[in-house]
This record gives C-alpha cells, sequence and structure tokens, in this order.
C-alpha cells in the first residue's frame, strides 16, 4: 500500500494537487508552476492539520 493516495487534481502547468497521508489522514495540497513546486499540510482556520478520519 502506498502511503500518499492523490485524492484532488487540477491543472496542467499550473498544477494543484491535494493528497491524504493514508497512515494519519493528514491533508496535503502540492502546487507546481513550472520548475517551482511546494508540498505543504492543508491547514484549518485554527492553523491545526485537517484531517480525513477513517
Amino acid at each position: 500500500m502506498e502511503r500518499f493516495k492523490k485524492i484532488f487534481q487540477q491543472g496542467k502547468i499550473d498544477v494543484v494537487e491535494i493528497w491524504v497521508d493514508t497512515q494519519t489522514g493528514v491533508n496535503y495540497v502540492f502546487h507546481r508552476n513550472g520548475n517551482a513546486a511546494g508540498f505543504t499540510p492543508l491547514l484549518d482556520r485554527n492553523g491545526k492539520p485537517l484531517v480525513n478520519h477513517p
């Protein structure tokens, strides 16, 4: 089983994806534009990571 699962993807050049850590349930956003990219946890309005509960 792979640890991260992609649950959303938008764009071809300016790409935004949402990934979920299957072990912790934490949601992450991945953004790529050209040669630059970043991967960071999604946070709620209180600054806590968004978590998908099984």
